[in-house]
């Protein structure tokens, strides 16, 4: 894992606001100790779950979206590290990894023109680098029995979760995606808008279920795409839940469980979905906080989910004075996303 950027426990310090008489989950989670092989740790260590952020956004770019994603783990791990320790959750579950080194294609990728032809394509083929590098780190953490929660970034890392995921158990997996668009849009380079039409085209997606999707922002070239594959690709729209009351959020969740179920599945949450909330592509209209809090605690609750991924959040667009907002958000996911595996016998750790 040479692209890895380990995260200490003197960066994990600076982030924990200490105080008497309480205990933080900065205080309990793990870290790669100085000169320890970082795939070894994975391997040997007590946590359940492990944090991975990828603090880019050239998938956003290369898909014409608003930059600013690449803040969002930043803003997570200031805010989860001062999450309390308590009966209710346990930051000893947690082991924070760190960081994918994204610098050289971030830094490359700042003065390109997505609208100009060879930029475009020099901003496909550093989404595709990275892609290489997410794949290898979750299969890693996966191949250590750990289950990765991975936070920031684009949508397009979708792709490496997916082909990662399905590398290390050997056989292609289920997806299931809270989310807005479908990004299973025509393979055209690598981008923030196709992560999984790539991954079922090389064969690492088997079934996928979009839940949410809004009628208004979904072609019609995509919905005719996805007819010709519905036995392995499913959809259902936010307005036929919501607006028109067609169906409903709980039964909904429960016909999708049953679509993926049988295999291992990754729960891919786009934050773009929720109203209000600082993004690339963001939405008045949308789920609530709570009905993605429900989502999340209902799909982690089940034997077979692989990994958690919280992207396209972009605390840099959001109000100046609270721009740690998405942080707090992606917090309360993530705990949610652990209490709904949450072992009895380590409860008094």
């Amino acid at each position: 894992m040479e692209k890895l950027v380990p995260f200490t426990i003197n960066e994990l310090a600076k982030v924990t606001n200490f105080r008497s008489g309480e205990v933080k989950f900065g205080e309990k989670m793990l870290t790669v100790p100085k000169n320890t092989d970082a795939g070894v740790f994975l391997s040997t260590c007590d946590a359940k779950y492990v944090l991975f952020g990828i603090p880019e956004d050239i998938g956003i770019r290369a898909n014409h979206g608003r930059t600013g994603a690449a803040s969002a783990w930043e803003s997570a791990i200031k805010s989860i590290a001062n999450i309390q320790h308590n009966r209710f959750c346990k930051g000893s579950q947690l082991l924070v990894l760190g960081t994918l080194d994204v610098s050289e294609e971030m830094a490359e990728s700042q003065h390109l023109d997505v609208n100009t032809d060879s930029d475009r394509k020099i901003l496909n083929q550093l989404v595709q680098k990275i892609d290489k590098e997410v794949s290898h780190i979750i299969c890693n953490i996966i191949k250590a029995g750990k289950i990765p929660i991975i936070i920031g970034g684009g949508h397009n890392n979708a792709y490496g979760n997916i082909k990662g995921s399905a590398l290390a158990f050997g056989k292609p997996i289920n997806a299931i995606n809270f989310d807005a668009h479908s990004d299973f849009r025509i393979l055209e380079g690598r981008h923030s808008g196709n992560g999984f039409s790539y991954a079922f085209e090389e064969g690492f997606l088997n079934r996928y279920f979009i839940f949410g999707l809004h009628e208004n922002y979904t072609s019609k070239s995509v919905l005719d795409s996805l007819k010709k594959i519905d036995d392995r690709v499913k959809f259902n729209t936010y307005d036929e839940i919501q607006i028109r009351k067609q169906k409903k959020f709980e039964s909904e969740m429960n016909l999708a469980l049953d679509f993926i179920k049988e295999e291992r599945f990754g729960l891919e949450i786009d934050l773009d979905a929720i109203p209000n909330i600082a993004s690339s592509a963001m939405t008045l209209s949308g789920f609530s906080i709570e009905k993605l809090r429900q989502f999340i605690y209902f799909f982690g609750n089940n034997k077979n989910v692989a990994y958690l991924h919280l992207c396209e959040g972009a605390p840099e667009l959001g109000e100046e004075k609270n721009n740690h907002l998405i942080g707090k958000l992606i917090g309360y996911l993530v705990t949610d996303f652990i209490k709904s595996n949450f072992d009895n016998s380590i409860k008094n750790l």
